[in-house]
């Protein structure tokens, strides 16, 4: 819409390049569906007054058939488009939707939009990694926004025309690990040998240490937990199976990563990546440690990365795997980190142009956590998990949906706080039902009318459209736009206010005008059934299944 629209007044301005004309949506909507204030770039072109060339727009527009009221207001040109127009484009819209598929792996994403279509040739692909929790512990609700915002990037970048492969950062090679193995240790002695131990301070607990020591009993025998040296082992056991219970979490919430790749597996490259750093003067030996110099790229100061006891530090393993990533041919790099490792990105840039790669094609975006309660009160942490609130309690609480859309409903870097209760109750309080409601109203419309809302074409003629009619319709086509401009401003939160309030004008119609059995009934059909697409398409584009009966 945006584009055709953007066409004609290039035409009449005489602009050579379409991308450079704005378009808004006036406040008022009594003055139209869009405004554009052209007039006042136009304005220092030609050294006249913007009003003046304001009104030069709106009566060349006027000719246009696409345009049914044209008038300049204030410098501004506002316009309302006319039905035939809007029919017009609704029928491009759904055709160019309507077969949409979220494509969720990496060689099918390719085959189908380079063979498809070639303008999504030039969109560089992008490697997208996010969630990368520690894999010595169930997922916890923290992890869990940015998991879901990762998520809904990718298929909103993927629904656009970008190849995007998703990733998730295995952390097994650090001293995490081993703490594992010690607190599995531990557990076993204490539960299945009835010893008495200590605990350091910084043990992993929770009741699921103590499932780990269990299941590994099964496996290795009791005797293993007589033995000090078992730790690695058991540390392995047990990153193995909290990794397979992540990936369960994640399934859960509808979460699939392309590619998992190992820490402990790119520490065979760490001497050629020191070389590497070495060789274009990144590091340095003082105090007996090795230094990285990124107080030269933009960090507050230089970082060790080896200890003084030859052991690397935390920052190595990333500066490994960002190796491996930007060898990877991707044309842009996104991580999603929690909003605590904010201080970490210029020193994690500074390693990438230490390692001869351009630190600009890494994108940095920050999730911070989240408070939950339940009817007012704190939301009663896990048992099983120990101090923190389990991703797998919530899903089973309030649904996969429900946990979905509240956390991509504000911008990721802000804190979030919501009830749960609120997502239980059957009224507009609760925003995925109001959504949900308003496209099972359309269904429910069309089951009445003895119709199938698929088979439902175009009707016969000119839509016979009143203006809350159009109003609804071009709201409806207004979709595109948004998830365009979603994914260019990485604010997913865009998609969930434009379904509330398209699901708040369709209750509003529905509650205003007499559909079926009026002489305008196919034409209001075809109008809902535009809506109940756009509702369906921006759901699924947050990865949440749209309801048709309630």
């Amino acid at each position: 819409m945006y584009q055709h629209i953007k066409t004609f007044l290039a035409q009449a301005s005489g602009i050579p390049k379409e991308d450079s004309i704005i378009l808004e949506r006036p406040k008022n909507k009594d003055l139209g569906h869009l405004a554009t204030p052209l007039a006042f770039s136009l304005a220092k072109i030609k050294k006249t007054s913007p009003m003046l060339i304001a009104q030069e727009l709106a009566e060349k527009l006027s000719q246009y058939k696409e345009f049914d009221k044209v008038e300049a207001y204030n410098g501004f040109v506002n316009f309302s488009l006319t039905s035939t127009f809007l029919q017009y484009l609704a029928e491009q819209y759904l055709q160019n939707t309507q077969d949409s598929k979220l494509i969720l792996t990496q060689s099918h994403i390719q085959t189908h939009h380079t063979q498809d279509n070639k303008q999504y040739i030039t969109k560089p692909s992008i490697l997208l990694e996010f969630v990368s929790a520690n894999p010595t512990g169930p997922l916890h609700i923290g992890h869990a926004r940015g998991a879901i915002y990762g998520d809904a990037l990718a298929r909103v970048g993927r629904f656009l025309g970008y190849v995007i492969d998703t990733e998730y950062y295995i952390n097994d090679a650090g001293a995490q690990i081993q703490m594992l193995g010690l607190s599995i240790l531990l557990a076993g002695k204490e539960h299945i040998l009835k010893e008495q131990v200590e605990y350091p301070e910084s043990y992993y607990k929770g009741e699921y240490v103590i499932e780990l020591a269990k299941e590994c009993q099964k496996h290795f025998g009791r005797e293993i937990f007589t033995n000090e040296n078992a730790i690695p082992q058991l540390a392995e056991f047990g990153k193995n199976a909290m990794l397979d219970e992540i990936k369960t979490n994640l399934a859960q919430i509808g979460i699939v990563f392309n590619h998992y790749v190992s820490e402990k597996n790119l520490y065979v490259r760490w001497e050629e990546t020191l070389e590497t750093l070495k060789a274009h003067k990144g590091i340095y030996e003082s105090e007996g440690k090795i230094w990285i110099a990124s107080s030269q790229v933009g960090d507050e100061k230089d970082r060790v990365i080896v200890r003084e006891n030859g052991e690397p530090t935390y920052l190595a393993g990333d500066i490994i795997y960002h190796q491996d990533k930007f060898n990877r041919p991707f044309g842009h790099y996104i991580n999603i980190w929690g909003a605590d490792h904010h201080g970490y990105i210029a020193r994690v840039k500074a390693a990438i142009h230490f390692l001869g790669y351009d630190e600009n094609k890494l994108e940095v975006l920050l999730s911070q956590m989240v408070s939950l309660l339940k009817d007012d009160e704190p939301y009663k942490m896990s048992k099983r998990a120990g101090n923190f609130i389990l991703l797998k309690d919530v899903v089973d609480d309030i649904g996969a949906d429900a946990l979905r859309f509240i956390f991509l409903s504000k911008k990721p870097d802000t804190h979030l706080e919501f009830d749960v209760s609120s997502l239980k109750k059957q009224d507009s309080s609760n925003p995925i039902y109001y959504i949900n409601y308003a496209n099972a109203r359309i269904h429910t419309l069309f089951d009445k009318a003895g119709m199938d809302i698929q088979d439902l074409c175009m009707p016969q003629g000119a839509l016979e459209l009143n203006d809350d009619a159009k109003s609804l319709l071009f709201e409806s086509l207004y979709l595109t736009h948004i998830v365009e401009s979603s994914f260019r401003d990485r604010e997913i939160q865009k998609i969930c206010e434009y379904l509330k309030n398209l699901a708040a004008m369709l209750h509003g119609f529905y509650n205003t005008h007499k559909i079926l059995q009026t002489p305008q009934q196919n034409s209001y059909l075809y109008v809902l059934k535009v809506v109940s697409h756009s509702l369906t398409l921006g759901l699924s584009l947050l990865g949440i299944q749209a309801q048709t009966r309630m």
